[in-house]
């Protein structure tokens, strides 16, 4: 196969504005030269990408979505919002560097270099993660590989890392960290379905928290057996039923601001006071933790300390912990993921659009809202004109 000399890599830019404190945040694609892979490279030619709450920080950032603009029209379109002084002040390193978009996707490798590891790959479709991903091709090492199984296709392989690799190591958490069971918020969305899947499997009690009658019905249908609704009256209580009944001290919660972490911290003291033990003016002595992995309230997160002394609010992060836990942990989750990428890891897209209509303010603004159900694939080798 003749590759292109050029193509097309979207590319996220932040400038200072000379006239006042604020600045101005740009997408656009930009023609990149074909690099040469090295003996241990390959080349990816990119055929899905998802749209990831965990992408939009590189995306985005402290920028004004809601005033986002696009101008042009194909290949030639471009994206701007404004950017606060505050928000500007935050981003400050970037100023000026053209970052490229996308944490994970998939695709065939149609050009290897000359190590045996490499050219084992060619003509293989393969699910890779490294960052670039929102581009027609991408020249990653091998080893940062996922080959698919015959049948697999890429879009079955566009969330082989991010969804399945973070629900597996929350649990793979639990384990090392010793607690028994688990609280998950947000818990309608791709990841809470293959976090449901994971622990139905692997016999794990999981306390699920949504915000709506239809997400749990939803997770209801598919065997969850704890799905509370933070929108109900009584939630607390129902909560304090749930993690009573289920032994859960470790909760992973995507919202990230509010008072929800605290609630669910509040539900678990509770819950242990109901079994009988040495009283403690310090409260339950089991540690009881809450990690937070996302931002979907980006609010301040409050605390209301009546949970005792053996508690934790922490933040926690999939690179950090798989580089904490080791390659062969590492390996062995991306193992099962490739065998079950169409059971425990199947991924369900609203929407496939093109790298140009991902430009396009007003599909920018539907999945910048990061609606729980809601998700976008990016086809690179879509038609952009």
């Amino acid at each position: 196969m003749t590759l292109p000399k050029t193509y097309f890599q979207m590319m996220s830019t932040l400038n200072e504005d000379g006239a006042n404190e604020d600045g101005a945040l740009t997408m656009a694609l930009q023609s990149v030269p074909m690099p040469l892979p090295k003996p241990d490279q390959i080349i990816v030619r990119i055929e899905a990408a998802p749209i990831n709450p965990s992408d939009h920080g590189v995306m985005f950032g402290w920028a004004d979505m809601s005033a986002a603009q696009s101008k042009g029209e194909g290949a030639a379109r471009v994206l701007s919002a404004p950017v606060p002084a505050a928000g500007l002040r935050v981003m400050k390193a970037r100023v000026g560097q053209d970052l490229p978009i996308g944490n994970e996707g998939a695709g065939t490798v149609v050009a290897a270099g000359d190590s045996e590891a490499a050219q084992a790959l060619m003509g293989r479709v393969v699910a890779v993660m490294g960052g670039g991903m929102y581009g027609q091709y991408r020249c990653l090492p091998a080893a940062m590989c996922l080959p698919l199984l015959d049948g697999h296709t890429a879009k079955d392989g566009a969330s082989s890392f991010v969804n399945p690799l973070t629900a597996l190591s929350m649990v793979e958490t639990m384990k090392m960290e010793g607690h028994s069971a688990l609280v998950h918020t947000a818990a309608a969305s791709n990841l809470g379905q293959m976090l449901n899947r994971i622990c139905q499997a692997d016999g794990v009690e999981l306390v699920n928290i949504v915000r709506r009658q239809e997400q749990v019905d939803l997770l209801e249908s598919m065997g969850a057996k704890y799905v509370i609704n933070s929108s109900g009256e009584d939630f607390i209580l129902q909560l304090t039923d749930a993690v009573h009944a289920t032994g859960a001290t470790l909760a992973f919660d995507a919202t990230g601001g509010g008072k929800l972490a605290s609630d669910i911290l509040t539900a678990m003291e509770s819950a242990a006071a109901r079994t009988p033990g040495a009283y403690s003016i310090y409260g339950s002595v089991h540690h009881k933790q809450v990690y937070l992995y996302g931002a979907l309230d980006v609010s301040p997160t409050s605390l209301s300390r009546g949970y005792g002394m053996a508690w934790g609010v922490g933040g926690w992060l999939l690179p950090n912990f798989l580089a904490k836990a080791g390659p062969e942990l590492g390996m062995r989750l991306r193992s099962r993921v490739a065998r079950e990428l169409k059971t425990t890891f199947a991924s369900h897209y609203t929407d496939e659009i093109s790298l140009s209509q991902a430009l396009d303010a007003k599909i920018v603004k539907t999945y910048n809202a990061k609606a729980t159900g809601q998700k976008f694939l990016i086809c690179p080798q879509m038609d952009m004109t």
